[in-house]
């Protein structure tokens, strides 16, 4: 093949500029990109080599090379993987298959668009070489094809780039960085390449070569050898002791595969043996991502068989409510051939996923049961960034759903945040037996719902629930250590024990006597309300509504209606407080009963958070009362 010269995909020509002229605050980011995809490249040999083992040639030894001319201005990072035909040049590095693209670029171009740890992010990481450079070539031939079969892709990273069949010896792929300015200068220099190496990828299984440096007497300087020296440590972290490890080595090697440019909130590193022997080591981070809600995502957990990399994305090791999840799981036992068919099967990775999850689940439980001060905040910090997402596994995880249930945060009519179940039911008054919960939109409009009042009265906590996922982790949590879990908004309020006889004696004379205004408010509300009673849930309020026990919450209906779903058709309970004067008024001769009775249901349907229908007409008969 002559040189030929291609455009590029439109969303790599955007890419491209955002990275020249966006990603500029941590310009070094580009060498941990480029010796990871080198390492990744020699995983995808030893692994093809599995069949066929001719593919590794006469290099049976995988490596990563690195070094520069200083003459030149170049910055090369050779390994001796996998390598590209001329077709997959043009695939990997003229066009971009990833469904996050436009994410990264909507994030680059928004108030992130300084950051250069978001380019991993998506699988663009090849690209960060033109935050130093101003052309880039890559040689490469793939194992197994003929050296006269070798492809040269070269660009300056602007509308084109060229490609052509060249001769090339060596298996494998050179990507050489030709560096634009003085500033990019700093990369020729042996002792930073080689402290960016130690940062980024020194936990990197294979050897990192670079030329060794030596003290030139005569010339009184550094000056560079012809002899080669590993400059990372060439074991996998996870491998070693947790005695010989760091934390700022546990915090490095989270960044590197999480591309967080935060440390981790916490960590678990163990060895597990018995049945299934594997190494785990996993992360909760301390920031949620942005696609921390699709749940179609894969997961964040590596999966690497005898320190063998397999898959990126294993998402058989975890479940979907631990997602957010980071880490490397390296088993002992699993064949260096499994698919993503035989993980979702395998007696195996069943074994791991439950080890895992109980260790994950372990590790928070660790932080919100301590006694120390800093754990706690540490753990109100994790329910902020990813409670709403561990409350799914009460549906989806029945095995640890006791464990699970402790540890759920809520806000309360005690305290805005941090309350356990635990804590509620030691605050309980006595003869109390359920755990009063309501479910809102949010905070403000739960504390300030009407059906809290009796409750408030007589000091009696509600836990305040307003995350999406609330009215469904009820359909799953129905009670915790034998108190049923009972919202304030269905069915009649009956506070047992609670409640003193002259009470419930004074409630049951009041709906005798307001009983002829009730069948009225019945007759004037038929097409809207399924009942109208009397209640001793209010306070200061006139009205209510509620729902049946069993039936679906005003707030779920609402949700679903949100996501385009069809909610089952049921009709509110209206519940009046009889000693209202708004109520009492109902009574009176010459009120307009039936305005009063629709302006009642609809005040009840905007303090829950519901829409009227008619809003319009609302305001009508509200302004003939006003003008009465």
């Amino acid at each position: 093949m002559t040189k030929q010269t291609h455009a590029f995909q439109a969303e790599v020509k955007q890419i491209l500029h955002l990275v020249t002229h966006s990603l500029y605050s941590n310009k070094e980011i580009f060498l941990r990109e480029l010796v990871s995809n080198a390492s990744d490249a020699c995983d995808k040999l030893r692994f093809e080599a599995l069949d066929n083992a001719a593919l590794y040639e006469d290099q049976p030894n995988l490596e990563v090379r690195v070094f520069f001319d200083t003459a030149a201005k170049t910055l090369t990072i050779r390994d001796n993987g996998i390598g590209m035909s001329a077709d997959e040049a043009a695939a990997h590095l003229g066009t971009i298959a990833k469904s996050g693209t436009r994410e990264f670029m909507a994030k680059l171009e928004g108030e992130q668009k300084k950051d250069a740890n978001l380019i991993g992010q998506f699988g663009v990481g090849f690209y960060s070489g033109f935050i130093v450079a101003d052309r880039i070539t890559v040689e490469s031939r793939r194992a197994g094809v003929p050296a006269d079969q070798a492809v040269r892709w070269s660009s300056e990273g602007t509308g084109e780039y060229e490609l052509e069949t060249i001769t090339r010896a060596e298996r494998g792929t050179d990507v050489i960085l030709h560096l634009r300015d003085e500033e990019a200068d700093e990369f020729l220099k042996t002792w930073r390449v080689k402290s960016t190496i130690a940062k980024y990828s020194d936990h990197i299984s294979l050897p990192i070569l670079m030329k060794k440096e030596t003290w030139d007497a005569e010339k009184g300087e550094q000056v560079v050898t012809d002899e080669w020296e590993t400059v990372n440590k060439a074991a996998a972290l996870w491998t070693r002791s947790k005695s010989d490890v760091t934390d700022a080595e546990y915090q490095d090697f989270y960044k590197q595969i999480s591309y967080d440019s935060q440390a981790p909130l916490a960590y678990t590193h163990n060895r597990v043996e018995g049945r299934s022997e594997y190494t785990q080591l996993l992360y909760v981070p301390a920031k949620a991502p942005f696609d921390l809600w699709n749940r179609d995502k894969r997961g964040g957990v590596k999966l690497y068989v005898k320190r063998v990399f397999i898959m990126d994305d294993a998402e058989a090791l975890m479940p979907v409510y631990l997602r957010f999840v980071k880490g490397v799981i390296d088993s002992a036992d699993l064949p260096l051939n499994v698919s993503r068919e035989l993980l979702q099967e395998s007696r195996d990775v069943k074994a791991i996923r439950e080890g895992s999850t109980k260790r994950v689940l372990g590790m928070l439980e660790s932080l919100a049961d301590s006694d120390n001060a800093d754990d706690k905040a540490k753990y109100l910090a994790f329910w902020k960034e990813f409670g709403a997402v561990l409350k799914e596994g009460l549906g989806e995880d029945f095995a640890n759903r006791e464990r699970l249930a402790k540890l759920l945060r809520f806000a309360s009519t005690h305290a805005d945040e941090g309350v356990s179940l635990a804590d509620y039911v030691s605050r309980m008054k006595e003869g109390q037996d359920a755990i009063y919960v309501i479910t809102a939109d949010t905070l403000a409009a739960a504390k300030s719902s009407p059906q809290l009042e009796i409750f408030k009265k007589k000091g009696i906590e509600v836990l305040l629930l307003t995350d999406r996922v609330d009215e469904w982790m009820l359909s799953h949590l129905h009670e915790f250590e034998g108190h049923t879990l009972q919202s304030v908004a269905k069915g009649a309020v009956d506070l047992g024990k609670l409640q003193d006889e002259a009470e419930k004696k004074a409630a049951e004379e009041a709906a005798e006597s307001f009983k002829p205004t009730l069948d009225k408010l019945k007759e004037a509300l038929k097409d809207r309300a399924k009942d109208v009673r009397v209640t001793t849930r209010l306070v200061d309020s006139p009205a209510c509504l509620v729902v049946e026990e069993g039936d679906m919450s005003g707030h779920l209906a609402r949700l679903l209606k949100q996501a385009g779903q069809a909610a089952p058709a049921s009709q509110p309970i209206l519940e009046v407080n009889a000693e209202h004067a708004l109520v009492k008024r109902l009574g009176t001769d010459g009120a307009p009963f039936d305005d009063l009775a629709n302006i009642l249901f609809d005040q009840a349907l905007l303090a829950e958070g519901g829409q009227l229908e008619d809003p319009a007409a609302y305001v009508a008969r509200v302004n003939k009362l006003l003008t009465a």
